[in-house]
């Protein structure tokens, strides 16, 4: 008799005398990608979207030079503090200054990155057109950020993609928090079944705040610690909708 082992498993079982293990042979199923359904997919932009963290350091230090101000900001600093609001960054890199200084200058960075990144782009992630055609064939698309007013459109518009998203919003537009901000977008668009994609513990606590289903752009800046998916690229969102 020939038989073919495909895979060992072990089961421990506590017993009064011990610890003992069984070992069971056996093939074990591969799992399936789960299919999600949606009425409305909202995306987050830095580390969900693009990596524009080099292009923002140099527009800053560009800006904080022009106008004298002795401070200098490092690619590593920016990719530290994406999905923060420009308050709070602020606080963070301008906090030797008296508050209402600190906002200036956070606003000269801003316009100064806004003009930046419009000319120069950052880096895209893979096959993000592709992926918003696909989807947008499925369900309307929206982005919902805590950057700065006109952040978005540079995004949209330096690579031709605003026919895809029906609607975005950010802090800068309203000064609201990302959880209700989304809830905006879906109430305004009259969503039943929206998923939120992001990178962070932030994007991860904003979704379920809202009342959406969260996808972890396991591929960005940061970690969560609960989702409903998972992915490592952005162009393998295809394979969920």
């Amino acid at each position: 008799m020939h038989v073919e082992i495909q895979r060992q498993h072990r089961i421990l079982i506590l017993t009064a005398s011990g610890l003992y293990y069984i070992i069971i042979y056996g093939k074990r199923k591969p799992k399936g990608i789960r299919k999600m359904n949606a009425d409305g997919i909202i995306f987050d932009v830095d580390g969900t979207l693009w990596d524009s963290s080099k292009g923002v350091a140099d527009s800053w230090n560009e800006a904080l030079a022009q106008n004298n101000i002795d401070v200098r900001i490092t690619q590593a600093d920016i990719q530290g503090i994406m999905g923060l609001t420009m308050d709070v960054i602020a606080d963070k890199f301008f906090g030797k200054y008296p508050q209402k200084r600190r906002m200036e200058i956070m606003e000269l960075c801003a316009s100064h990155e806004n003009d930046y990144l419009a000319e120069h782009g950052g880096e895209i992630y893979d096959k993000a057109e592709e992926t918003f055609a696909y989807l947008r064939e499925r369900c309307p698309l929206f982005i919902v950020s805590n950057c700065q007013q006109g952040y978005i459109e540079c995004f949209l518009k330096h690579y031709k993609l605003e026919k895809y998203f029906t609607d975005h919003l950010c802090w800068g537009d309203d000064l609201f928090k990302k959880g209700d901000n989304i809830k905006l977008i879906i109430e305004r668009n009259g969503l039943k079944n929206a998923v939120y994609v992001g990178d962070t513990q932030g994007d991860c606590d904003s979704a379920y705040y809202a009342g959406a289903k969260f996808i972890h752009a396991a591929y960005g800046f940061g970690s969560a610690d609960r989702f409903d998916a998972s992915i490592e690229s952005l162009s393998s969102l295809v394979k969920l909708f």
